[in-house]
């Protein structure tokens, strides 16, 4: 199978480690995961606390279908739960994968938002309520859902979150993700889990800054669920997280995160790298599938689609934000990556 449908991470050791292969990066002076996930607007929700007791059934619709009702401001919707206590087998609708046993501690991201079961059983399916995404407008998240299931003795314990961000004009991450993320606790209950805990109980208290705080808990969550992958991609991956973890094409990379308007050129970036000019090409496209003018190019599209959307700010303003001398060539290269001038870009934005 020429694409990996799921990753399943290494199990923790620990909750402080940061993985070797992301380090080099910091080195060059910008973390470049840290600066993408910003730029494309991450955001996080745990939006239910659910308990049952076997036999149960909790299906999950594609994103696409409730991105308006859990996460209005986002145009891409990213599913997460986290297993609190207890266990459960997870399905993909589509039938593509083998069921998944996941047990305390462990969490399961679906980066595509597809459509899902969570159960006691193999095999069991039920209708999805769309009624219940929508955000309570009496109280804060998370949604409590107590006594669904019957009367087994086989209990679970687990959040449901959302993480949205954008897609437009280029958000790298999501492209490099599998359609299924499955991190596995170690000795019962892994660190992320029990920051997801914490937060659950002060939420339920109902102390200001709750929903604020389980916000920033799922973000959390997801960088590290992420870097994590990272740290377990086999060393012949190809895609733009191998490239994050390879030293020279992530120097590369945080070079040019670090300093975008810059006139970087292929021989520039090379000597920075210490690379032939040759050689640091094919090895950006070994992992990157594209050259390193057309990544650049892309990045610089998706800092901009950010500065239209700011009020007073001219496109020719935005242009040498980028690191364009000039407007016409600044407009080019906007429509052809992004498909619109960014006049029309603006306009649907901010009509949006």
């Amino acid at each position: 199978m020429a694409e990996r449908l799921v990753s399943l991470l290494i199990r923790p050791s620990g909750c402080s480690t940061v993985p070797m292969s992301l380090l080099f990066v910091r080195e060059a002076g910008v973390d470049v995961l840290s600066d993408v996930l910003r730029v494309v607007r991450l955001t996080g929700a745990i939006f239910f606390d659910v308990e049952a007791r076997a036999p149960w059934v909790a299906t999950t619709p594609e994103a696409v279908s409730i991105s308006g009702k859990v996460m209005p401001q986002s145009e891409h919707v990213i599913m997460f739960h986290a297993i609190i206590s207890g266990g459960c087998w997870a399905e993909l609708l589509d039938d593509s994968m083998l069921p998944m046993r996941l047990e305390t501690g462990d969490i399961i991201v679906l980066p595509m938002g597809d459509a899902h079961v969570l159960c006691s059983k193999p095999g069991m399916r039920a209708e999805a309520n769309i009624e219940q995404y929508r955000r309570p407008t009496d109280r804060s998240l998370p949604i409590v859902i107590s006594g669904i299931g019957g009367d087994g003795a086989e209990q679970a314990h687990f959040v449901c979150g959302y993480l949205g961000c954008d897609t437009r004009p280029f958000n790298p991450v999501l492209r490099a993700l599998p359609r299924v993320l499955i991190a596995h606790a170690m000795d019962g209950v892994g660190c992320m889990t029990q920051l997801i805990r914490l937060a659950v109980d002060e939420s339920t208290t109902r102390r200001s800054g709750g929903e604020s705080v389980l916000s920033r808990v799922a973000e959390l969550m997801f960088v590290d669920v992420v870097r994590r992958h990272v740290d377990t991609l086999p060393k012949d991956a190809r895609g733009w997280l191998s490239g994050l973890r390879d030293p020279h094409i992530g120097m590369a990379l945080a070079l040019m995160h670090g300093q975008p308007t810059d006139d970087w050129t292929l021989e520039r970036l090379a000597r920075e790298v210490g690379l032939s000019r040759s050689v640091f090409a094919d090895r950006f496209a070994h992992f990157m599938q594209e050259a390193p003018m057309h990544y650049l190019t892309r990045w610089r599209m998706q800092l901009a689609s950010h500065l239209l959307e700011r009020q007073g700010v001219s496109v020719a303003q935005v242009a040498a934000e980028v690191g364009y001398e000039s407007e016409a060539a600044f407009n080019r290269a906007f429509k052809k990556c992004v498909g619109v001038p960014p006049g029309a870009w603006r306009r649907e934005r901010l009509t949006a």
